[in-house]
């Protein structure tokens, strides 16, 4: 091969020549109709004009499509804490009934209802202890 063959082989090919409105002028004999520069602008005001129509479309879109997801998920999670909490009120009767023919029926409750409010106290010291370290965060106090 030849420096020159080479250099055609490695050479990118050249762009696409796609048709549209903004051909450059034929040359010709000079009577042909020659854009000016305020055309262009104008072009330039029409292009940027549907840029942001098609832009304002794509976003409303979007907007609509997530909270169309939002609202499904928003449905689905309060559907799944429902059928939860329904779980838990059901392992608090089992143990209940499960201890009662071993310490009593007013012991196991007495049990279980202790069991659930030190399980109460915990989360919410752990949730004092969160909201706490949000607070520490806009105060102007160090921790």
């Amino acid at each position: 091969m030849t420096d020159e063959t080479e250099a055609a082989a490695t050479a990118p090919p050249p762009p696409i020549d796609l048709p549209d409105d903004h051909e450059p002028p034929e040359q010709g004999d000079g009577t042909q109709f020659r854009r000016s520069l305020v055309d262009d602008l104008l072009a330039l005001f029409d292009d940027g004009k549907t840029y942001a129509e098609a832009e304002l479309r794509y976003q409303r879109g979007r907007a609509g499509f997530a909270a169309n997801r939002v609202k499904y998920a928003l449905a689905y999670g309060l559907a799944a804490f429902g059928v939860l909490h329904l779980a838990l009120i059901g392992l608090t009767v089992g143990l209940v009934i499960a201890l009662a023919p071993l310490i009593g029926g007013w012991a196991a409750t007495a049990i279980v209802v202790i069991g659930l409010i030190a399980l109460g106290v915990m989360l919410l010291q752990m949730l004092k202890s969160k909201i706490d370290d949000i607070r520490n965060i806009y105060s102007d106090k160090a921790p």
